[in-house]
């Protein structure tokens, strides 16, 4: 008979305190104060794919502040919206936390809006060192309730892609494996879901 499997775990919500921070401790300072102050109006975050912009964006969010994501991917016609919205919050004293793949003045955006996305404060979000990765790794086995020795958080940074996003996917994944099969978590079971 097979195992059924609930899945009675919340997701977890993404907020300041729970961010993995690495080398980003400016920026979320910034952050904090962006959201408690009446000082800070405008940031740009930027970094590469896995770095934890949506993280950092949905926890802004969550405050009750507005926010557009992956602003370089937005065509001709939503960058001059965006524009006008800049100049709209602007005036009445509004928030936005914008975020991109790369610095305003490096990417394919009107130069008007690029402009306005320098406004406010701008941080590159730093990506995670393998050892930051690896206690990330390790706190969210914890926190769902499993064990993960390092041959398997190893074995994960050296054949899989690197970020984040696919480390986490890949534990869920091997620990729902782990209880429909009702094996331990080890290098060998991993290898049978990749």
């Amino acid at each position: 008979m097979e195992q059924l499997l609930l899945n009675i775990q919340q997701p977890v919500k993404k907020t300041l305190d729970n961010f993995i921070v690495g080398n980003n401790d400016e920026c979320l300072d910034a952050l904090r104060r962006f959201i408690n102050s009446d000082n800070y109006h405008f940031i740009y975050l930027w970094g590469e794919v896995g770095c934890g912009k949506s993280h950092l964006a949905e926890a802004i969010k969550a405050n009750g502040i507005s926010v557009i994501e992956d602003i370089q991917l937005e065509k001709n016609e939503r960058q001059i919206e965006i524009f006008n919205h800049y100049n709209e919050l602007k005036a009445s004293h509004g928030k936005l936390l914008v975020t991109g793949s790369n610095s305003p003045n490096h990417m394919n955006l009107r130069g008007d809006l690029a402009s306005r996305l320098i406004w406010g404060l701008v941080y590159q979000i730093k990506p995670l060192s393998d050892h930051e990765k690896k206690e990330a790794l390790k706190q969210y086995a914890k926190d769902q309730g499993f064990k993960l020795k390092d041959e398997v958080i190893d074995y994960c940074l050296n054949n899989l892609k690197r970020d984040l996003h696919t480390l986490l996917a890949t534990l869920n994944a091997l620990d729902e494996w782990s209880l429909k099969t009702k094996r331990r978590i080890t290098i060998p079971l991993l290898k049978d879901i990749l």
